[in-house]
């Protein structure tokens, strides 16, 4: 039976052949660890993935990792190991001439779209009559629908943030008084102690008026009662597989007030609920991307706000915290199953306050379920019963 990773590969095989093309050309990043289950951060050293139209993957490497490569579930994957006092490019050229790229015929080579540009050099002056292109001409399609053990992974991410989401809310007054910077560290703390690898971004706590800025860096502003307080967070979970790594990300937002908010706030913050609300009702099968921004915007728009709605509705999720689909207008893409993104619609003013609720969602044969689960309202007392704090709203 075939490691998940074997079956990448073979699909990654099939695609070139249905694109035309001979060769993909890998460097360590999230394409690189999709294929192999191998980790590592770019360097200047030659780490570098072969996969032909056909034919066994080759992997040339420094011998520093051969512990680590002779143990990916890849059984047909060849190791072209070098030290430092060799010259990698001679295994390069090893490795073109088995697959016969660059011999009597132009090839077709697709290199990692965040190849740094001295690896691809290397390639156009071994492989002169080339043809280039990008890699996520083959590798797009396979990473946007995610396999059971993706969204598995994805699920206990939206699980992980969940939980320290309801944690937050749970102190309630406690947090006035308290620091941006602060409770930002407490979340990060939280999301290690409930099973998180390491916090998938920047964990953002944007309180009072730092709330209008989407992006905010948490900073030494204390909440005050009565604050709108936006928290964006979530952490890396490890896959479940057989051997290798591979990581996902939870991210789930919500804007919550400690004590009462402005009537203004809590009016704009149930036309933001309701954007998401019509958004995710939108997604199916065959909808298009640019559809389900559309879904979120216009309700939005139609209360008035449409400028103060200044990014896009969402951004795919998967071994990268953004990547495709993305949400927005104009994007054509249709929705298939097993497609994971986010829905994150927002209001801001400047100056004023912001309200963001962001839950990321799986594209199922007839919808899409989602994955986070907590409560949606302002308030922070989870007893209370008119509904603000229903999940399932």
């Amino acid at each position: 039976m075939q490691t998940p990773f074997e079956r990448r590969i073979a699909a990654c095989q099939r695609r070139l052949a249905e694109t035309g093309a001979d060769l993909a050309v890998c460097f360590p990043g999230p394409n690189l660890t999709y294929l192999t289950g191998f980790e590592e951060s770019p360097s200047e050293r030659h780490l570098l993935l072969f996969v032909p139209e056909r034919g066994d993957p080759a992997l040339v490497a420094p011998a520093m990792y051969a512990e680590q490569l002779s143990a990916l579930p890849i059984a047909a994957l060849q190791l072209r190991l070098w030290d430092d006092a060799d010259d990698p490019l001679e295994h390069v050229v090893d490795v073109l001439e088995e697959y016969s790229v660059g011999g009597s015929e132009p090839a077709t080579v697709l290199v990692d779209d965040r190849m740094w540009a001295t690896f691809t050099q290397d390639l156009r002056d071994l492989l002169p009559d080339a043809e280039f292109d990008l890699a996520s001409a083959v590798l797009e399609g396979l990473r946007l629908r995610k396999d059971e053990v993706e969204r598995e992974a994805l699920r206990r991410a939206g699980e992980i943030a969940d939980r320290v989401s309801l944690e937050v809310r749970a102190r309630g007054t406690d947090l006035v008084g308290t620091t941006e910077s602060e409770l930002a560290s407490e979340i990060d703390r939280l999301l290690a102690a409930a099973g998180g690898e390491e916090p998938a971004f920047d964990t953002i706590v944007a309180a009072g008026p730092n709330s209008a800025r989407p992006h905010h860096h948490s900073g030494a502003r204390e909440i005050a009662a009565g604050d709108p307080i936006v928290l964006d967070f979530g952490a890396f979970v490890p896959a479940d597989l057989e051997a290798g790594t591979s990581r996902y990300p939870g991210d789930q937002t919500r804007t919550i007030v400690v004590g009462e908010p402005a009537a203004e706030y809590a009016r704009i913050h149930e036309i933001v609920r309701e954007a998401q609300r019509a958004a995710i009702d939108a997604v199916e099968p065959g909808a298009t991307a640019g559809s389900i921004d559309h879904a979120a915007r216009s309700v939005v728009a139609e209360a008035g706000y449409g400028d103060a709605f200044v990014h896009r509705t969402g951004h795919g999720v998967g071994l990268e915290v953004h990547e495709p689909p993305y949400i927005v207008e104009g994007n054509d893409r249709e929705l298939e199953p097993g497609m994971v993104f986010s829905v994150e619609p927002g209001i801001y003013f400047e100056g004023e306050f912001g309200v963001r609720i962001e839950d990321l969602v799986v594209v199922t044969e007839d919808g899409a379920t989602r994955l986070n689960e907590t409560p949606r309202g302002w308030e922070t007392d989870l007893e209370r019963d008119d509904g603000v704090n229903d999940p399932t709203q």
